[in-house]
């Protein structure tokens, strides 16, 4: 079995830094003192940096260099749960139109996983790991099943956001359980085919997501 590409262990180790606290929004992310501290050259680390960039969870600044994306502030979170409720639901309804077992059956299995994080997901970094894996496959495979390439793409132009709200998300309670309720009701609703009730649970599970983060932050 071959290995892990070094760029690729790299990534995995600065995620899990970010997912557990070890680098704090804000930081630097000096390419030189990581490729001392790590024990690697700098080019994987470039390589790694540049898709937590894509991500949305590390952010590059000209002169400045990399450095860990900012948290967000309560106007900033409130503009992309807006956004979110306008984009998410039209495409959950199109995909209610559009359901297969297997496009089912995938989203179940996210699910299950999403579940399986539990309260875990608060306190350890792997399980924290599954429920953010879980939690972003489960809205992808919607969007890639709403068959609208606009539509898709004003997803995934939010998704790099969307990801760092996950972030934001553990520095208080990840919520698995009361995502994952919210999931499997959005799930009922797409295998029922009626595209208003899936719209109705995404936009429902969207607002919940939101108002479960906005109460603890402190931002303006």
């Amino acid at each position: 079995m071959s290995k892990l590409p070094l760029a690729d262990r790299m990534h995995d180790v600065l995620l899990t830094q970010l997912m557990d606290g070890t680098r704090k929004p804000g930081e630097p992310l000096n390419i030189g003192a990581l490729s001392r501290e790590l024990e690697v050259s700098q080019t994987p680390l470039r390589e790694a940096l540049a898709r937590l960039e894509h991500s949305g969870l590390v952010q590059r600044e000209a002169l400045r260099g990399y450095f860990v994306a900012p948290a967000f502030t309560r106007r900033e979170m409130t503009k992309l749960a807006a956004a979110r409720e306008l984009i998410e639901p039209a495409i959950a309804a199109e995909s209610a139109l559009r359901r297969t077992p297997e496009f089912l059956a995938e989203l179940a299995v996210t699910i299950e996983e999403l579940a399986r994080s539990g309260e875990q997901a608060d306190s350890d970094a792997d399980a924290f790991r599954l429920y953010w894996t879980s939690d972003a496959r489960f809205h992808s495979l919607i969007a890639a099943q709403a068959d609208n390439m606009f539509l898709e793409g004003a997803f995934h132009a939010l998704s790099g956001h969307v990801q760092r709200f996950r972030l934001f998300m553990k520095a208080g309670h990840a919520y698995a359980g009361q995502a994952a309720a919210e999931h499997q009701r959005i799930l009922d609703a797409l295998a029922s085919g009626d595209p208003a009730a899936a719209a109705q649970e995404m936009l429902s599970h969207v607002k919940a997501a939101s108002e479960r983060a906005l109460p603890e932050h402190n931002g303006t």
